[in-house]
């Protein structure tokens, strides 16, 4: 059976190849880089290329030592603590801001919207070196630099803007007369915010936690600037094994962050779905 439908002309379906083949070169540009490095991570000897004995297949040539080495250094375990307690910190607090300031966008009410929405979003635009600088320099004025509270706040401060806009899109389609309905009856803000409001955006909030707690565990500048060697996170123990001691446990690190990588995803994929289908009624 063709995949085509029966009125497509054969320019038609000549561009519909082309576009499929385009997208499929531009996938395999975009994920072999990563790739790439899961069979490297498996390598017996403490190279970062292909030996004889892998391209071979030799048993011998592959090994999971690297995987467990991350497990018997004391500077990795820190790194992985401290990547998810201050990645899950960060992002409760964004989820939280981040959700009130979207919940309260969504208000036509609101004066000066477009201008306070921008001030919202500027740590998505502005460079991060500026803001990791400018972090530092604030920071200086309240002994928050080398601290773990500095870290979380400025990670919360990034993923802050991905909550905002993950739940504003969620709120697009809420219908605002359920609130008042709510309010109406005699609700109380709070149930009303509990019991109406959030069982429609959940969706929307926990994908804008899950892109918080990803900027959060990927973020190195900001780490470089206001973190101390307690605060080392995964990223940050990367960059310093690139520079100090080149080791294939680097790779091996980074192929579990692309497992997380790609279990977030799949979870980010189901969420949306869930949400179309909430506001398709399904639900």
């Amino acid at each position: 059976m063709s995949r085509f439908p029966r009125y497509y002309t054969p320019l038609q379906k000549l561009g519909s190849l082309t576009l499929s083949s385009t997208a499929y070169i531009v996938l395999a540009f975009l994920m072999l880089p990563i790739i790439i490095i899961i069979p490297l991570s498996f390598n017996a000897e403490p190279f970062f290329t292909f030996t004889d004995g892998m391209l071979s297949l030799d048993p011998a040539a592959y090994s999971t030592k690297w995987y467990l080495q991350i497990l018997q250094d004391d500077k990795w375990i820190l790194a992985i603590q401290n990547s998810f307690f201050i990645g899950i910190c960060a992002t409760i607090i964004a989820t939280v801001l981040g959700t009130l300031a979207a919940i309260g966008m969504s208000n036509s009410d609101m004066p000066f919207q477009r201008m306070i929405m921008a001030m919202l979003l500027s740590p998505m635009i502005v460079p991060l070196i500026i803001t990791a600088a400018g972090m530092f320099f604030f920071y200086t004025q309240f002994n928050l630099a080398g601290s773990y509270l500095g870290v979380i706040i400025a990670h919360a401060v990034l993923g802050t803007p991905f909550v905002i806009i993950t739940v504003n899109a969620a709120l697009a389609g809420f219908d605002h007369s359920l609130v008042n309905a709510s309010l109406g009856m005699g609700a109380k803000p709070t149930y009303t915010f509990f019991k109406v409001i959030m069982p429609l955006i959940r969706p929307g909030v926990i994908s804008g936690a899950l892109f918080a707690f990803v900027t959060s565990f990927d973020e190195v500048v900001v780490v470089l600037f206001l973190a101390g060697p307690e605060q080392r996170t995964i990223p940050r123990q990367m960059f310093s094994g690139l520079r100090e001691q080149i080791s294939p446990t680097i790779l091996a690190v980074a192929t579990l962050l692309v497992f997380v990588s790609a279990l977030l995803l799949l979870t980010l994929e189901y969420l949306r779905a869930r949400s179309e289908r909430i506001h398709k009624g399904e639900l």
